[in-house]
Formats: structure tokens, sequence, C-alpha cells
């Protein structure tokens, strides 16, 4: 804590002391108020101007203190100025002092709670950002609500502090005038519980409510205005239209045919989507094929006699299709109409936000909605490299159409795609340079996980370009070159093939959006609120076609919301959650996260503890021969409660479902120790990490207590 926040800390702490030292809330009561009023009536009378700006001050002061007597200062308000002078003196002195008091609490405690509690508090915040005014006028028409723990809990939150004061004085303003006015009464006044009656409590409770019926008013007044230019159809074909039937849009017509609701899902090239065709799928089967490979090489090492096996590439992408012939029918069309669901084979483009027209191959049909979900996914993004369209590159999506291993296969990309593909072309035969313009692999995730892959990568044979930057593509006498520029340096790469791996972009032209004035971001994804609805409240978006992570696990995630949400969101709707959201890179050794990790912790500020536990003194993992690796956790300075935990390892991607559990119901460390896993398997190295971690955080003096107990029980 800095000087300036500890002397205001021990300025308050002081004048807190002094108050209650001192028993001033004596003169601070009703009886002291009525004893003490005829001699403060007689001063006033002396002193108008006087009495009125030390009575402001005081109010100031207390409520800055946020001392808990503005009731009888209020009541003495009354009293001593009347009903009109009492309220404005009053409305004014409270405001300035709880501001006061809403500046100190920020000032003092909003970045603690912020570390303390991380990406958890993101979400309060942001929806304090949007609605912060309805919020905080909400509490400030009822006076159930404490008026101490409303300046100091909103000190927390982003609100500015401008907004604060006037809804704060907007909205204290008919308690102000209660007790003001009972105040011109007070010889009638017995208790403070008289003047507000369980029924005048009921009555502004019920007040309470006219922000949320304001807000949606405004939204009915946006919506009105908005969906203005188009003609609302008198009855609709369907309930829910979805366009795209990837792993967002299957999950939206799935949950929609199960609620009974009459749902059409549109796809325009095959069920599936590129999880199934060209991605999860077909990249995981590859995957499986190449580790067996690596296995065979390391026969020696279980025992084996050497084994030199050789990829039959043919035969390895033959399994790959075989693999997604046999996904194939979860994701079907049959499969899907069985259900309930009426799929379409076409092109989907939206002519009014109630009306879908779909081309297809028999000519254009038209259905209207009441609610509309776009699911369309995403494709390989390309970077705009001089020469890039001379080269008959591959991409993720186009990759399964080779029919011979490349000898020399050059991946663009450093990321999650390119890390998978570089190793299981590598491990199955290829040449394989991996360029990558950042300074390390995977740069999202932490220096050690980069470090890692980067040790197995080049003992593998990879060839790295780590902080190299593509100039231009250019043939050469035996094939095709990539110039890349690294330290002021140029040089040239060739290659055979080239793999693009260079992230993916949203699917989101041609769909309409821009004749129905709906914007998309800057990175081209369509842009929606927390309930993943667009600018219209009935055309909702998710997917890959909105983010932020394109993840097919996220994508079925907020399809949920956004299937419920267009179903009965004018009854009730949920804020999509996406606070806890892991992810894996399917390397060897696997990677695999949830929450934060340390790289994003520093960046933010966020204060943390780290532990770690190295998988070498794991039984299992040596049993396995898989023993590097580590689990790293992330937690609250002091406490159990984690903030994120990441593992490299031998199915870090199944190992991190434990962990996503526990953050997504607040299971501490504590908990997490004293639950029994099986041994010996990898999940204990879950257990183990949460062991090292209590290790560490054991008291020594504690300790050093239990050793002297256990001597005296000697003896």
């Amino acid at each position: 804590m800095n000087r300036s926040k500890l002397l205001l800390l021990l300025l308050l702490a002081a004048g807190l002391a002094v108050f209650f030292g001192f028993g001033l809330q004596r003169y601070f009561s009703l009886a002291a108020l009525k004893a003490d009023l005829d001699q403060m009536l007689a001063y006033r009378d002396g002193h108008p101007f006087l009495t009125a700006l030390l009575y402001a001050a005081l109010y100031i002061g207390v409520t800055g203190l946020s001392l808990p007597v503005a009731g009888v200062l209020t009541l003495a308000a009354g009293a001593l100025f009347g009903g009109l002078w009492g309220t404005l003196i009053v409305s004014f002195a409270s405001t300035i002092g709880a501001t006061l008091a809403f500046l100190a609490a920020r000032f003092l405690f909003r970045d603690l709670v912020n570390a303390r509690f991380g990406e958890r508090i993101d979400t309060v915040n942001a929806g304090f950002a949007r609605e912060g005014a309805y919020y905080l006028f909400t509490l400030r028409l009822v006076p159930v609500f404490p008026y101490v723990l409303v300046n100091l809990a909103m000190g927390l939150t982003p609100i500015s502090p401008w907004t604060y004061y006037w809804v704060s004085q907007t909205g204290m303003l008919s308690g102000t005038v209660l007790y003001v006015v009972a105040g011109t009464q007070l010889a009638d006044i017995q208790s403070l519980s008289g003047i507000a009656s369980p029924g005048l409590l009921a009555a502004f409770a019920l007040l309470g409510v006219f922000p949320l019926l304001a807000k949606r008013t405004v939204e009915a007044f946006r919506a009105r205005r908005i969906y203005a230019p188009w003609s609302r159809p008198q009855r609709f074909d369907r309930n829910l239209v979805v366009v795209g039937a990837g792993s967002a849009g299957l999950v939206a017509a799935y949950l929609a045919a199960a609620l009974k609701a009459r749902v059409t899902l549109v796809e325009k090239h095959r069920m599936g989507g590129e999880c199934l065709n060209t991605g999860c799928v077909p990249s995981k089967a590859l995957i499986r094929s190449s580790r067996v490979m690596q296995l065979l090489r390391r026969a020696e090492h279980f025992g084996l006699e050497a084994a030199a096996p050789k990829a039959r590439f043919d035969r390895v992408m033959e399994r790959v299709r075989r693999v997604v012939k046999a996904v194939e029918p979860h994701d079907s069309a049959e499969r899907y109409e069985k259900l309930g669901v009426d799929v379409i084979h076409g092109e989907a483009r939206l002519v009014t936000p109630w009306e879908i027209a779909i081309t297809t191959a028999a000519g254009e049909r038209r259905l209207t909605s009441r609610a509309i979900v776009l699911a369309t996914g995403s494709r390989p993004a390309v970077p705009p490299i001089p020469g890039i369209d001379s080269v008959a590159y591959v991409t993720s999506d186009t990759l399964w159409e080779l029919q011979t291993l490349p000898d020399r296969l050059l991946v663009l990309g450093g990321g999650p795609i390119g890390c998978e593909m570089a190793q299981s072309f590598a491990r199955l035969g290829s040449r394989v340079t991996l360029v990558e313009q950042l300074p390390r692999l995977l740069a999202k995730e932490d220096v050690e996980i980069s470090e890692l892959l980067q040790r197995h990568f080049e003992a593998e044979g990879i060839e790295l370009r780590l902080g190299c930057r593509a100039l231009r593509f250019q043939p050469d006498g035996t094939g095709q070159t990539l110039v890349v520029e690294a330290g002021g340096q140029e040089s040239a790469i060739a290659f055979d093939t080239l793999l693009v791996a260079a992230g993916r972009a949203a699917n989101t032209e041609g769909l309409g959006l821009e004749a129905l004035g709906i914007a998309t971001t800057p990175q081209h994804t369509v842009e929606t609120d927390e309930f993943l609805r667009t600018a219209y409240p009935n055309v909702y978006a998710c997917g890959d076609a909105v983010g932020p992570y394109q993840f097919t696990h996220l994508a079925a995630h907020q399809a949920w919301y956004a299937t419920v949400n267009g179903l009965f969101g004018g009854a009730v709707k949920f804020r999509v959650d996406d606070s806890v959201i892991p992810w894996a890179t399917f390397t060897d050794p696997e990677v695999a996260r949830v929450g934060l990790n340390e790289q994003q912790a520093l960046e933010k500020g966020i204060a943390h503890e780290v532990t770690v536990y190295d998988l070498a003194g794991l039984d299992r993992a040596i049993t396995e021969g898989e023993a590097e690796g580590f689990v790293k956790l992330l937690t609250a300075p002091g406490s159990d409660r984690i903030l994120g935990v990441t593992i490299a390892g031998p199915q870090a991607g199944d190992l991190i479902a434990e962990w996503v559990l526990a953050m997504k119901h607040r299971i501490g460390l504590n908990r997490l120790l004293r639950t029994v896993h099986v041994y010996p398997t990898l999940t204990e190295a879950n257990r183990n990490a949460a062991g090292v971690w209590r290790r560490n955080h054991t008291p020594a003096g504690l300790l050093r207590l239990a050793e002297r107990y256990h001597a005296w029980r000697r003896g």
C-alpha cells in the first residue's frame, strides 16, 4: 500500500476512533435531538446562514466517514430548516458525502479487490460499466439498502464519479423528502422505525422496480426504432432458424428440437462443419498415427527390439477418412431430421430481421422465424504475403486432400494448428520447417511451455525459424522458396509444400449483415451483447462467428445461450458465462489450460502465487515413459482459490477437466487435496499439485508446535 493510501486509511480510522471512542454517537440519537432542539432553533434564528453551512459540513463529514447517523441528521434538517430548505440542504450534502465515501473506497480498495478476484470480477465490472446507473438508482430508491454499504460497494465498480453523483442525488431524493418532512413534525416522532412503516417501505421497494421497468421501456423503444424499416410478419414459419451446421449450429438445432420448437437448420456445405470434416476429428486421427509412429521408434526404451517404422501416407490418410466417416452419422442430416429438425442444404441470407432467403439447387426459398441464430463458423486466414497466390499452398481445410507425404513441408505459423501439424508430419517422415514471426511457439502460453515444446521439436528434427518475418515467396531452380527476415538479415527457405496455419477468420460475408445494419467487430466477427444478441434482439450469433476463442466446446457452450435466449428471451434471458473456458493443444507433450496463466496475471497486474508440480515425480508417468511435464497452479495470495491452471504432459487435455470443474464450482485446493484419486493414474498429478501448494502454505510455527507436542507425548 502506497503512502497516500496509508495516510487516508489512518485519517479515516482516526475519525472513526474519535467518534466512537468519545461516545459522540449519543449526540446523534432521536432523544438527544429532541432535548437540544430548542437550543439549536435559537442558534439558527440568530445565525441562519452559518447554521446551514455548519449543518451541511457536519452532514458531509458523517456520510463521508460512513457513520450510520444520517437518519437523525435528516430529521434535524426538517426541524431546523423546514421541508423545502431542509430537503435542498440534505440532498446536496448527502450526495457530496456519499461521493466522498465512494471515492475513498475506490482509492483504497478497488485495486486490491480486482487483484484478488481477477477475471471473476470482470463480468461484474462489465455489467456495471453498461448498467451501473440502473443498478445504483434501484439501490438509492429503496431505503432498505444501507447507504453506507451502497457507498462502499459502488466504489469497487467502474461506474464514473459523475454518474454516481447525479444518480445518487436523484435516487435519494424521495427518501430525503420523507425524512425531512417527518422532521418538521419532530415532536410527534417516537422512534426512527416509526417514520417508515412496513407499508411505506413496501411502497419504496415497489418504486425500486421502476429502473428495471424503465430499462425494459428503453429497450422496447430501441427495438421499435431499429425494427421500424421492416414489416413484421403476422405469423412465423419457424420458432428458430439456425444458419450453419458446425458445432454451434448443431447444438442450437438439437436443443431447439428437444424443447419442442419448430426449427430449421441451414448448411451450405457439409454437416458437422470444420470440426468434423477438416478440423478436430481428422487432425486428431492424424496426430494419433504420428504418435504411434514415434512410439515405435522408442521401442528400445520399453525393452523391445529396435524398430524402423515407415509411414504409408496413403494408408494414414485413408484411416483419417475412415475416422471421419465413423463420426459423421452423429452430425448427419438424417439424424437431425429424426430429432425433428428441418435440414436444408443451401446458402442463407438475411432479408429482414425475421426472414431468411435460402438459395438451394432447386431455387430460392424463404422462411420467416421469430428468432435466428447465426452459427457460420470460420475459415483459415491467409496472410497477404507477396507471391503467396502463386504458391499451391494448403490450409487446415485443404490439407486432407494431399495424396503423398511432402518431402519438404514449410509450416507458416507457430500457433496450435501449426505446432500440431508440424510435429505430426515430421514424425511421419517430412522434413519440416516452421516459421513464426513471434520469438517463441505458442506465444499465448507461459514461457516454460514454449521452451518445452521447442526442445521436443528440435529433438525430433523440426527446423524452427522463430522471430522471422515472412517477406515474399519466389520460385527458384528446384521449386518454391520463402524469403524471411530475422535480425536484419534475409534468408531463403526452400520447400515443396506450404501449410498456412496463421489463424482463422470468421465467416460473416454474404449473410446480409450490411443490409440490415448488423455490425461486425474490428476482428470481423459479429458484434453481440452479453446475451449474444446482435443489433436486432431476435437475431443471435454464436461460435467462431462471434469468438472470442475459436474452440468447438466454446461454440457448443455459446449455442445453449443463443438458443434459449432466442426461444424464451421475451420472458427470461441468460448472460453468456465464458469465465471458465479450457483449451488444449494436442502436441506431444500436450498443453492444456484454464483460467489465467502467469503471463496473463503479470500483464494484468493480478496478484497471484505460483505452485508447480513436476511430472518427473509421478509414478504413472514414470511407468509410461512420459515423465516430462508439469502442473502449474496460480492461486490468490494466501488463499486456496484457483485463478488458473496450466498442464504440460501426457493427456493434459483430459487432466484439465478436474480443474475446470473446481474453478466453475469454486472448489479450492484444500478440498481437492482431500479427494481420493486412483493410484497409479495420471490424475494423481492434480492432487499432488494441490499437495505441493499445501506444503508451501503450512505455517512453520504450527509445525514447530506439533513437533513439541509429539516430543511431550513421547515422555
